[in-house]
């Protein structure tokens, strides 16, 4: 996938291309940057009848590893807990089949985008 010109912020270029990336592939934007004292959550995506909570990753080398392994046993509970409290604000009482999605992206003129789905687990 080639680099899409978007805001200067590297942040929220991953953000957006990682939106359009998962637009693509048929799922549909709910919410962007949820935040709550517990967390954050990048992005949430519809696909189907599955909400899918997605952490954004950007390296630009991976002289440091994948961005995909960047994410930490901790950052998985504050995003855990971020989803949490969205579900029980926003969804009431019954809340759809959830899944933790990663989307890793790494270099700067050409992008490779890992999506890994179903990243890690919550027991919700």
């Amino acid at each position: 996938m080639s680099a899409i010109p978007l805001p200067a912020d590297a942040g929220a270029r991953a953000e957006e291309t990682a939106r359009l990336f998962l637009e693509r592939q048929g799922l549909r934007l709910v919410e962007r940057n949820y935040r709550c004292r517990l967390g954050e959550i990048d992005l949430i995506m519809r696909d189907g009848a599955t909400l899918a909570f997605v952490e954004v990753r950007y390296r630009r080398r991976s002289g440091f590893g994948s961005p995909a392994e960047s994410i930490t046993a901790a950052k998985q509970r504050r995003i855990i807990a971020a989803a949490m409290h969205f579900l029980q604000w926003k969804q009431g009482r019954k809340p759809p089949p959830c899944r933790f999605d990663v989307l890793a992206i790494a270099g700067k003129e050409t992008q490779n985008i890992d999506w890994i789905k179903d990243a890690f687990q919550a027991d919700f």
